[in-house]
């Protein structure tokens, strides 16, 4: 199982992004999604997730400005950036919980490589 990011790149303070991030392989069941970022010198942070189901929560930095939504069918989750602001600048990680085999007893968490967005002021 692999996750795959795509999307990022430089944009200007205001403009918009759209990263998307697929799971490649064979899966029973992708649970949550979620995407996180990290910016230079900066922790990794949460900034939004999305249920199963497309209940979606966002982190108070980017509520109003990001939208993330999936395709179950196609396994991937899609995240739209708009109002791009300098502080945004990070890498972009994707993750998924993903429960492999209905054998399993437990599902796991998986993790894309990252893209970098840089907003430029």
């Amino acid at each position: 199982v692999q996750l795959q990011a795509s999307g990022g790149g430089l944009v200007q303070a205001g403009g918009s992004l759209n990263l998307s991030c697929t799971v490649s392989g064979s899966t029973f069941s992708i649970n949550a999604m979620s995407w996180y970022r990290q910016a230079p010198g900066k922790q990794r942070e949460l900034i939004a997730d999305i249920t199963r189901e497309g209940i979606d929560k966002y982190a108070e930095s980017v509520k109003g400005r990001f939208t993330l939504s999936r395709d179950n069918r196609k396994k991937t989750m899609f995240l739209q950036m708009k109002n791009l602001k300098p502080d945004d600048t990070a890498v972009y990680y994707c993750a998924a919980n993903i429960w492999v085999d209905p054998v399993d007893t437990v599902s796991k968490d998986y993790w894309g490589q990252g893209t970098l967005v840089t907003v430029s002021s």
